[in-house]
C-alpha cells in the first residue's frame, strides 16, 4: 500500500541564503503579495519565506479543510527544503496556522507574530454561510465586498489600484479551495489552549479592524503567557497592506529582540536552516498532543460498552444545522422535552449521521426526499438550509425535488418547491 504524499505549498524565498528563516503567512483570499511591502526590509536580516494557500495565486487547487492540515502541508514543504526552525508571522488565517504550529510543533517555532488574528474567527455559522454563497454564486460577490472588510473607507477611496488588486486576488482564487478554507476557519478554536503557546508572541491589530479587532487581540494577549499587543492606528484587517511601514517596523523589532537564532560554530551559519538534503526531524515533544490536552471528563459509555455517541452527535448536528438552530432547539428544552432532544442528538445525529457509508451530501438528498414523502414541511426548511451547507447546489436541490414529484406526488413537491425556493433565496443572496 503506497503512502499518499502531502501536497507541497507554492512558495518563494527572499533574502540571504544563510540567514535565519522568517515565514510570512497570508490571509484567506490573498496571495503572498500581501507582504510585498514588508519584504525589502525584512530580507535584510532574514531569509523570508512566503507561501500561498491552496488554490490562491495560481497555486495547485488541493483543498485543505482544516487549519491543522494547512500546518501539516507547510511543515512538509519546509521539511523538503531542510528548514527545521523558524520565526513565523501570519495574518488572519495565516495567523491561525501560526498558532497551530506553536501549539502542535513548538520545537519548530522560535518566535511568533499573530496579525489580525483571533483564537476563534467569528462563528462557525458565518463561515459555512460564506461557503454556501460561494458555492451558489461563485467568488464574485465575496471579491466585490472584500475591500470593505480589509481596508478603511478612506484608504479604499484613495488607493483604487490597491482596491482593484484586492478584488482580483479573491476573484481568481479557486472556489473549492476558498470554501475548504472557510470550513477550516469555522472549525478553528484554540481559546482553551492559548496558555500552552510558549514562544515570544507579538499580537498586532489594526485599530479599525471590524473583522478581528482589538477585542480579539486582547483575548490572545491575555491567554498567551509571553505576548505583547501592538495596535496600529488607521489600519483595518489587512494592516500589512494599509500601514506597511508601521507593520514592518513592529515585525523587525519583535523578531530582532524576541528571537536570537543560534549560530553553528563549525560553519558560522545560522542553525535555523539545514542543508537541502533529506531532513532529520528533531524528536517529538515529550508529551504527545493527545496527552497535552486530555479530556476534562472520562469518556462515557453506553450500555453496549461503546463510547457514548452524544458528543459526536452534537458536533455533527451543529455542523449540519448550524449553531444558531441547535442553540434555539436546546434552549427551549425542559423536563418534558429534554429527553427527546437528547434522543435526537444521540441516535439520529450520533448514530446515523456519523456513519461512514454515505457522505453528508447523500444524506441530505435522502433526508429531503423522506421529509417530502412524509409531508413533514416544518423540518423541510432547515434541512434545505442544511443541504446547502453540506455542499448541495440550488440546482441539485431542484433535481431532488423534481425526482420527488414523480415518486411522492406533485402536490407534495409543489409545497416543497415553495419552501425550498424561499430558503435558497435567503441563503444564497450575498449581503451587501
Amino acid at each position: 500500500m503506497s503512502e499518499t504524499k502531502t501536497p507541497a505549498l507554492q512558495y518563494r524565498f527572499d533574502g540571504p541564503e544563510d540567514a535565519p528563516v522568517l515565514i510570512l503567512g497570508p490571509s484567506l483570499g490573498t496571495t503572498w503579495h500581501m507582504w510585498d511591502r514588508q519584504v525589502p526590509e525584512l530580507s535584510k536580516q532574514w531569509r523570508v519565506f512566503r507561501f500561498d494557500l491552496p488554490g490562491h495565486g495560481g497555486a495547485p487547487a488541493h483543498p485543505a479543510g482544516s487549519v491543522a492540515e494547512l500546518a501539516t502541508r507547510l511543515l512538509g514543504t519546509l521539511d523538503e527544503l531542510g528548514v527545521q526552525r523558524f520565526g513565523y508571522a501570519g495574518c488572519a488565517l495565516g495567523g491561525a496556522i501560526g498558532a497551530e504550529l506553536a501549539l502542535r510543533h513548538p520545537q519548530r517555532v522560535a518566535s511568533l507574530g499573530l496579525i489580525s488574528a483571533s483564537p476563534r474567527f467569528g462563528s462557525a455559522d458565518e463561515f459555512r454561510q460564506r461557503g454556501v454563497i460561494v458555492r451558489s454564486n461563485g467568488l464574485d460577490p465575496i471579491a466585490r465586498t472584500s475591500p470593505e472588510r480589509w481596508f478603511t473607507p478612506g484608504f479604499a477611496a484613495a488607493q483604487p489600484a490597491i482596491t482593484d488588486w484586492a478584488v482580483q486576488m479573491v476573484r481568481t482564487t479557486d472556489p473549492g479551495c476558498y470554501i475548504a478554507a472557510c470550513e477550516a476557519l469555522a472549525a478553528f478554536d484554540v481559546r482553551a489552549e492559548l496558555g500552552r503557546i510558549g514562544v515570544p508572541t507579538l499580537v498586532l491589530v489594526g485599530s479599525e479592524d471590524q473583522v478581528t479587532g482589538p477585542g480579539e487581540a486582547r483575548t490572545l494577549v491575555a491567554g498567551i503567557p509571553d505576548a505583547r499587543l501592538a495596535v496600529v492606528p488607521g489600519a483595518s484587517h489587512l494592516a500589512p497592506v494599509e500601514q506597511p511601514a508601521a507593520v514592518t517596523d513592529l515585525l523587525v523589532r519583535h523578531f530582532s529582540t524576541a528571537w536570537q537564532p543560534a549560530v553553528d560554530p563549525t560553519t558560522g551559519q545560522h542553525a535555523i536552516m539545514a542543508p537541502p538534503v533529506k531532513p532529520v526531524l528533531p524528536p517529538p515533544p515529550v508529551a504527545p498532543v493527545a496527552e497535552i490536552a486530555p479530556l476534562e471528563q472520562p469518556e462515557q459509555v453506553v450500555g453496549s460498552g461503546r463510547p457514548d455517541p452524544y458528543e459526536p452527535g452534537l458536533k455533527v448536528r451543529r455542523e449540519v444545522l448550524g449553531d444558531a438552530h441547535v442553540d434555539r432547539a436546546l434552549a427551549g428544552t425542559d423536563e418534558f422535552s429534554g429527553d427527546f432532544q437528547e434522543f435526537i442528538t444521540r441516535y439520529a445525529w450520533g448514530e446515523i449521521w456519523t456513519r461512514p457509508g454515505l457522505d453528508r451530501r447523500a444524506r441530505s438528498c435522502v433526508t429531503l426526499t423522506a421529509l417530502i414523502a412524509g409531508g413533514h414541511q416544518d423540518e423541510l426548511a432547515f434541512h434545505t438550509r442544511a443541504a446547502l451547507r453540506n455542499g448541495l447546489t440550488p440546482d441539485e436541490i431542484k433535481e431532488v425535488l423534481l425526482q420527488t414529484a414523480v415518486y411522492c406526488g406533485v402536490p407534495a413537491a409543489n409545497a416543497a418547491f415553495k419552501i425550498a425556493q424561499s430558503v435558497i433565496r435567503e441563503e444564497t443572496t450575498p449581503q451587501e
